[in-house]
């Protein structure tokens, strides 16, 4: 049985119209939509609204204009995860309870697909038919990966993952046995492969992990974008780039760990293990 979540109540909606017209107001200006200048449009429409209604439309300009639109709410609901679009009638969130299906709607599916254009510009990236796919984090943390038809054969897709709101010690991830030897592996600073599948728990295993690290040892960690959170005083990041739009200035993961190997890691850590990058590690 598929579940489903509602969209949240108790905030007033203004008409779409109105909405419209205070958007073609803002964008005229160029100003951001604040609710002291939502309020003068809408005295330039001749709309008498309560402060509640301003806000509301204050809230929706900005999830449009500079936010993530319809998943703006989404994205701020307590113990989402993922927020995923698989089409504008398909919105999908996870909350740590399993995959859910949201009433949330997009008008249309080049809803969709501006939304995710205007995501990955604001990440630095290019989302177009000539690059009809992205993964980038956005500023805030959230990964985005959005896929343009037709590679995605039915409608746009767009996942956002959000960053964990708070880190866990390893003895609320693991049971006593386990702890006592993933604890010995961290003391005797051994090598060590985590794996499993997609929303497992990885990267929070091996932050919790991390956090063991002496505060004398000086950790690199080395992802294609940052999602490692480990509660320690000497973290150095290094985070990939993807190359520019003339195919150049792009940063892999490989020569990340080339770089961290220089560095004076008293651990590396290597985020995604997906290629040619475990090869330095191991011939060191």
């Amino acid at each position: 049985m598929t579940q489903t979540a509602d969209e949240p109540t108790g905030v007033p909606k203004a008409a779409p119209e109105l909405v419209e017209a205070v958007r073609v107001r803002l964008a005229r200006t160029g100003a951001q939509p604040t609710p002291a200048r939502v309020a003068a449009a809408l005295r330039a429409e001749r709309a008498m609204l309560g402060d509640a209604e301003v806000l509301a439309i204050a809230r929706t300009l900005r999830a449009d204009l500079i936010g993530a639109g319809p998943l703006e709410a989404l994205l701020a609901a307590p113990g989402v995860t993922d927020v995923l679009v698989n089409g504008p009638h398909d919105v999908w969130i996870d909350d740590g309870t399993g995959l859910r299906r949201t009433t949330v709607t997009f008008p249309s599916d080049d809803d969709v697909r501006r939304l995710a254009q205007r995501l990955a510009a604001a990440a630095g990236r290019r989302l177009d038919d000539a690059s009809p796919y992205v993964d980038a984090r956005l500023p805030g943390g959230v990964r985005l990966h959005a896929v343009l038809p037709p590679i995605a054969a039915e409608a746009t897709c767009l996942s956002l993952r959000l960053p964990p709101r708070h880190t866990f010690t390893l003895e609320q991830l693991v049971p006593g046995p386990a702890a006592t030897i993933l604890r010995a592996i961290m003391a005797a600073r051994l090598a060590f492969l985590i794996t499993g599948g997609t929303g497992t728990g990885k990267t929070t295993l091996l932050s919790a992990m991390l956090s063991l690290a002496t505060p004398g040892e000086r950790l690199l960690l080395v992802e294609d974008s940052a999602e490692l959170r480990p509660h320690h005083p000497h973290v150095v990041r290094l985070e990939a780039r993807p190359p520019n739009l003339e195919g150049i200035g792009g940063v892999t993961l490989r020569d990340l760990v080339r770089q961290a190997l220089r560095m004076r890691p008293d651990r590396l850590v290597v985020g995604e293990v997906r290629g040619p990058e475990v090869v330095e590690p191991i011939s060191k």
